[in-house]
């Protein structure tokens, strides 16, 4: 029967014009290629949840060691600021993950976490809070976790979306904060600006609004989960597990300088 096919227009083996040089297996060759046993995810280079925890793992060690580095220089939590807020653009924006600038990513967040605990820290009303919101930021993380895995927790479409219009509402009002503070405004006279005012029964506004953000973390947290899991299942390549762990890394970093803030207001 002809082929349409151009690639094989010219090929005898298609077009019936020749015979096909390959010899017709055995019995016993079919036997045994049936019984091999299917190729796994690793060896095809698809995306697993084990080598996606790997490589998450990978990315969190880095930032530790960065972690460490800032902790004992906090002057350079503004170089992981300014890095990590670059590099997780780049990031966040390119199709396709770049091992090397998402581990660059995670080395620069470590500088400014070190950084910025060594700095909440070194405050004498603060003391703790560290260890408080590392703590908490865990405990909130395999909470999810474990509610996900149970398929009690999902993504949807309608809440991605109000989660979306959140997100955008929230960076928005951090970033007006962030100006009255930087001019000296009066109604940011607080440690932390607008999120020290006094709220409803005399509780800190930024509580209040630290409390949201962590409900919105969490979701990111969700929406982080799914993408590994529909990554797995859909086979996508394994490289998309470093955009796992970037994912992960920017939500539960995110989560833990909320908790900072929170413990650190209830100490005001």
């Amino acid at each position: 029967m002809a082929t349409s096919n151009p690639a094989f227009a010219n090929s005898s083996a298609f077009t019936g014009r020749g015979r096909v040089a390959a010899a017709t297996p055995s019995v016993d060759e079919l036997d045994a290629l049936y019984a091999r046993p299917s190729a796994t995810p690793d060896q095809t280079d698809r995306m697993t949840y084990e080598d996606t925890i790997v490589k998450t793992m990978s990315l969190f060690a880095v930032l530790l060691v960065g972690a460490a580095i800032g902790w004992f220089i906090p002057a350079l939590a503004i170089v992981g600021m300014i890095g990590g807020l670059v590099l997780g653009l780049v990031n966040s924006f390119k199709k396709q993950p770049s091992v090397g600038l998402i581990v660059a990513y995670a080395a620069f967040q470590g500088l400014f976490v070190g950084g910025i605990s060594a700095f909440f820290e070194s405050v004498p009303a603060w003391g703790g809070v560290v260890f408080q919101a590392i703590l908490a930021t865990l405990v909130t993380v395999g909470v999810v976790l474990a509610l996900f895995a149970s398929g009690k927790v999902r993504a949807s479409a309608k809440a991605t979306k109000i989660f979306l219009v959140a997100i955008i509402g929230y960076s928005v009002f951090g970033l007006i904060n962030l100006g009255l503070m930087l001019f000296n405004a009066p109604v940011a006279g607080g440690a932390f600006g607008i999120y020290s005012l006094e709220g409803p029964f005399g509780i800190p506004l930024g509580v209040i609004i630290g409390a949201f953000a962590v409900l919105l973390a969490s979701y990111s947290l969700v929406l982080d989960f799914d993408f590994i899991k529909r990554g797995v299942e859909g086979g996508l390549p394994s490289k998309f597990g470093w955009q796992a762990g970037f994912g992960l890394m920017v939500t539960i970093v995110w989560l833990y300088i909320e908790f900072l803030r929170i413990f650190a207001l209830t100490r005001e």
